[in-house]
């Protein structure tokens, strides 16, 4: 299949389920697994993180009302010292103490983590062991507080949940909208926070990857075309899966991600053991 093609699927597949809990990494690995795409661009870690830029845009534009109160919100609170009553300054804080676990755990470990799990059988672990976690939390979790209602320290540990979406599999707004309602919060308010916390790290993520591709330390030749329609195709299905996801969440639980995340993983399983072609 046409390179473009591919990375036009593989633009949508990202754009979809970065932010459905059905881990975006582990689709990306395994889609070019199942359909038998071996195009070194595709299957390239550089072009995956791209399209992770491209979902940072999504969020963005999506939320762009949220960051015109929030940004000027933070820098006020450094200015003045002083967080106050104001719940916009309360809820930068929290966004930027959750985003300190990933930091540290991404700077000493991303590498190692991604070059061990990048393997599609353990993906497929992956994928039931987040949806086993999702699972819990749904059924566990008080599900009466908002954004507002939460602790820093219940922020600092959605945070540290996040750090665990290093592996494959595991995905980001998962496992820390997981997290979310293993703090307390509903089903809407863990998604919502889940995705303004995910923004810095994305963008620290994807810089640091943008500049190793215009070093040529990603190793892989990237074409223009490609490159510019998977990033298009992940923009636009980014917008249309936050926006479906929120509404979801509101009125009904998360039992068809999980069953998802444990049939995708059957489907591998059932690939790698050579029965995909039977």
């Amino acid at each position: 299949m046409d390179t473009l093609i591919q990375a036009i699927v593989m633009g949508l597949v990202q754009g979809l389920t970065e932010f459905l809990p059905v881990s975006s990494s582990g689709h990306l690995i395994a889609v070019p697994a199942l359909l038998g795409w071996k195009d070194p661009f595709i299957e390239s870690l550089a072009f995956s993180v791209m399209l992770h830029v491209a979902t940072l845009l999504a969020l963005l534009l999506y939320f762009r009302a949220d960051w015109v109160r929030l940004i000027p919100a933070w820098f006020a609170s450094l200015r003045e010292r002083s967080i106050g009553a104001d719940p916009d300054r309360r809820l930068a804080w929290l966004l930027v103490v959750s985003t300190v676990p990933a930091v540290i755990v991404g700077v000493l470990l991303n590498d190692l983590i991604e070059g061990a799990f990048r393997e599609p059988r353990l993906v497929a672990v992956t994928l039931v062991i987040g949806g086993a976690i999702l699972w819990l939390a749904d059924r566990v979790g008080r599900r009466t507080e908002r954004v507002d209602g939460l602790s820093f320290g219940g922020a600092f540990g959605i945070g540290a949940a996040q750090a665990l979406a290093l592996v494959p599999g595991i995905s980001r707004s998962g496992i820390s909208i997981s997290a979310g309602l293993f703090a307390g919060l509903d089903r809407e308010s863990a998604a919502r926070f889940s995705f303004l916390m995910a923004a810095p790290i994305t963008a620290g993520a994807g810089a640091w990857e943008a500049r190793r591709l215009v070093t040529g330390e990603a190793g892989v030749d990237v074409p223009l075309g490609p490159f510019l329609a998977g990033m298009a195709a992940a923009v636009v299905a980014g917008l249309v899966a936050i926006s479906v996801l929120l509404r979801y969440l509101r009125s009904h639980p998360t039992t068809v991600f999980v069953v998802y995340r444990v049939v995708l993983a059957a489907v591998i399983l059932v690939a790698w053991l050579g029965l995909w072609d039977r």
